[in-house]
């Protein structure tokens, strides 16, 4: 690559560490997007695994190198990181050896959107599926968006597009377009953001007590430009809210327009209401907005229906916090027989801070027929502290008499999990971070075509 002092014209050049991850990857997405020359490493590329986001990535313009530094150049603006990625990292210390900026990906972000109209969703929970469904709704009514989101939406996933980034269409002398994105609380990088709209879904404990976050957020509120939309400002809204729920969907009214909306549980009707309440916000219709959200397909692991036979469900969904898994949960069980859940908590620290509220919830949700399988913690490395495990829920939530108990991992749990289940029974994989829960579900859903 040419070295920018010697070629004034060149693009500017961005390398990101860890471009595997979803929001690491829809930045890259973006930033190739708007014309930067973008690259990035990865530590699965070292290992050889074939990820369908590389070979998207590379379909994007993103050039892909191993993570030993070679990434950074002495022409490159800056090396963009994740939270995730540790001070040792070889990139970071080539970045180090040349004064090549580093950038936290919140901070890139932020300086991508400058002087652009944005709206920021945030919550602890709801927020990929609100990110997406307001960009969804924005694109169907000629807005355009550049939509960056913390996971794919199934209407944006094709064979060459990841689904967790949407690009605008065209450029050129054309008002400005919103930028619509997913604001992360779990590491505080919300607040490099002031955006001019925001919704704040909820709050509940989850990366931090529930007093830390509502002070986290009060910050950020103080952070939007023109206007927030909460849970105050729809409350009534949601109050006055009756839905027709089931599993296929839900038939509900917002400001006099009846709303379909195709995806089951309570929580998305509220999420829908969010993401209509911010759009008519920005001006658009109540009635054209309904008319596109009822296409809005949902958002990859949540509540995604990976596969059915012999009237068996399988779902692949992103619950890690109590919230989430019982929403999860209560979606689900009014309309099967059975649910045979398998769960692996994403950290030990995460599950440390829940344990009691994770013990309250499950033991509440999980019917005397139902089933749930906790893996071992997914561990991720570094200097955690592993006195709290798995094991030790269950103890807990036998103490409660909640149908619980540990799973062993390896190739013979989808088998079981195949074989025990029974018409009328879904099969709900739940959990963050470990990328094989997905691979899971969908070896479960194999190999109940196959029986």
């Amino acid at each position: 690559m040419s070295n920018q002092k010697a070629n004034p014209t060149a693009k500017r050049h961005y390398h990101l560490a860890g471009i595997a991850g979803v929001g690491m990857s829809a930045l890259a997405q973006a930033l190739a997007a708007e014309g930067y020359d973008v690259s990035g490493s990865d530590r699965d590329l070292d290992r050889g695994a074939d990820l369908d986001v590389l070979r998207k990535l590379r379909l994007a313009g993103v050039r892909l190198r191993a993570q030993d530094g070679s990434g950074v150049t002495a022409g490159t603006a800056a090396l963009v990181i994740s939270t995730a990625i540790e001070k040792d990292n070889p990139d970071i210390l080539a970045a180090e050896g040349l004064s090549a900026p580093v950038l936290h990906r919140a901070d890139c972000l932020a300086r991508l959107m400058e002087g652009k109209p944005s709206v920021a969703v945030t919550g602890t929970s709801g927020k990929s599926t609100v990110t997406g469904m307001i960009g969804w709704m924005l694109e169907q009514v000629g807005a355009d968006p550049v939509v960056v989101n913390g996971a794919p939406a199934l209407n944006w996933v094709t064979d060459r597009a990841i689904g967790n980034a949407r690009v605008a269409s065209t450029r050129g002398a054309r008002p400005a377009r919103w930028w619509v994105f997913e604001a992360d609380e779990s590491d505080r990088s919300l607040l490099k953001f002031s955006p001019n709209w925001a919704v704040i879904t909820n709050i509940s404990k989850d990366h931090f007590g529930v007093e830390e976050t509502k002070a986290l957020f009060a910050e950020f509120r103080g952070r939007v430009k023109k206007g927030v939309v909460d849970e105050a400002a729809v409350g009534e809204a949601l109050a006055q809210t009756r839905a027709e729920i089931s599993e296929a969907g839900s038939v509900f009214v917002f400001k006099g327009v009846e709303a379909r909306l195709a995806l089951p549980g309570r929580h998305n009707v509220a999420n829908a209401v969010f993401a209509l309440a911010l759009c008519e916000r920005l001006g658009f219709k109540v009635a054209d907005l309904v008319g596109a959200l009822g296409t809005f397909r949902g958002i990859r692991r949540r509540l995604e229906v990976v596969g059915q036979a012999g009237g068996v469900t399988v779902v692949d969904d992103y619950a890690h916090n109590p919230a989430k898994i019982r929403a999860a949960w209560e979606s689900l069980a009014p309309y099967h027989r059975r649910i045979l859940a398998v769960w692996r908590p994403h950290g030990h620290g995460p599950l440390r801070s829940m344990m009691e509220e994770l013990v309250g919830a499950l033991g509440e949700i999980c019917r005397p027929r139902d089933q749930l399988l906790v893996l071992p913690v997914y561990d991720a490395g570094g200097t955690a502290d592993r006195s709290v495990n798995s094991d030790q829920l269950i103890d807990r939530l036998a103490g409660k008499g909640a149908p619980a108990a540990l799973a062993a991992e390896g190739a013979d749990l989808a088998k079981s999990l195949a074989a025990r289940a029974e018409p009328g029974d879904v099969i709900l994989i739940i959990g963050a971070r470990d990328p094989g829960l997905s691979a899971l579900a969908k070896r479960v859903a194999e190999l109940l075509m196959r029986r």
